[in-house]
């Protein structure tokens, strides 16, 4: 059953994190894509607010959408303000436990397309938690009644950046994760051992915290450029255009950074399931490695000359390097498929 025709009033729900807000990008865009003059309200919560307000699918933009179980107060004032945005119908992309319930708050007599008990278009297809986040919100609009996706048009994700005084080429080193999962961290000193064979400079992308992993890369290569805690969304947009390539552990930089069409290496763990996860965009690979700590640089080096294959660049430092390298597939150029290469 599609949403209603007369649907005015739309609310979509995408709480965290970065990663997974940037692979809601194709949803957003076929939600607006759909309801091009509804009043679409997007419910999330403080660290993406500058990222969705800059983006054109959003009539408004909400960052209370998370409280504390605790906090009676702040989940009083959300269900009021939920209840007083008198929406017609809901995409609730994070489908979690908490966001189904915010159903109970905006009227169970709204349309919801989620996974809550009871909703009016529910997404109940058998295999979702085996699906790629991508196309499980894919799906899960199709069976509300979109049916027309287009490619999300990324380009007022752009920034000046001649404030950092960046070389005509580099790459892009993303060596964070989160701190609460250090498995998907390939070690900082590899990541340098790869910037001294890279045979271009590296400009290192990541928050404040994790300007102890830049300077390790540094101490490997000089030539490295520091941006860690220096650079908002828009600006990780236009790195992304001016680089000749990305190398990225599975965090939310990454994520955006092949979004915005740059090729991107992204490593994965143990940590997490390329096939459920993986990065998005143009030209993807992925190169997974159990426990990641035991990937070799000149493995990635490889993986590097296969991603960039036919382009116009500097040969790679270090791509004539002998052994095997891990396995990789590369991204369809026209799906911006990355599909995951375990090696044991």
């Amino acid at each position: 059953m599609p949403p209603r025709p007369e649907a005015e009033r739309i609310l979509v729900i995408k709480l965290s994190a970065l990663g997974d807000f940037a692979q809601a990008f194709a949803a957003f865009a076929a939600i607006r894509h759909g309801h091009p003059a509804a009043h679409i309200t997007l419910l999330t919560t403080p660290p993406y607010g500058e990222l969705a307000r800059r983006s054109p699918w959003f009539d408004e933009v909400w960052t209370d959408g998370r409280p504390a179980s605790a906090d009676l107060a702040g989940l009083w004032r959300l269900a009021r303000r939920l209840r007083a945005g008198r929406f017609d119908f809901v995409y609730d992309l994070q489908t979690s436990a908490r966001s189904s319930r915010y159903r109970w708050f905006v009227g169970r007599g709204v349309g919801w397309s989620g996974i809550a008990r009871g909703c009016s278009h529910p997404h109940a297809n058998p295999r979702r938690d085996k699906m790629h986040t991508v196309e499980r919100q894919r799906d899960q609009l199709q069976a509300a009644g979109l049916v027309e996706f287009p490619p999300p048009d990324l380009s007022w994700l752009d920034a000046d950046l001649s404030r950092f005084g960046l070389p005509d080429r580099f790459v892009l080193l993303i060596p964070g994760a989160a701190p609460t999962r250090p498995a998907k961290r390939w070690p900082a000193e590899r990541y340098g051992e790869l910037a001294a064979m890279l045979g271009l400079p590296c400009v290192v992308l990541g928050g404040a915290v994790e300007a102890p992993l830049a300077a390790a890369i540094g101490a490997r290569a000089p030539e490295t450029v520091d941006l860690t805690g220096r650079t908002g969304f828009a600006d990780i947009g236009a790195l992304a255009r001016r680089a000749t390539l990305a190398v990225g552990n599975d965090t939310g930089p990454t994520h955006l950074v092949a979004m915005c069409g740059c090729p991107t290496l992204a490593l994965f763990g143990e940590d997490s399931d390329p096939a459920l996860c993986a990065p998005r965009g143009p030209r993807v690979a992925v190169l997974r490695q159990v426990p990641l700590a035991g990937l070799e640089p000149r493995q990635v080096m490889a993986a590097l000359a296969g991603l960039t294959a036919g382009e116009e660049m500097p040969p790679l430092a270090g791509s004539g390097a002998g052994g095997s390298a891990a396995p990789y597939i590369r991204g369809d150029s026209d799906l911006g498929e990355a599909v995951a290469a375990s090696t044991p």
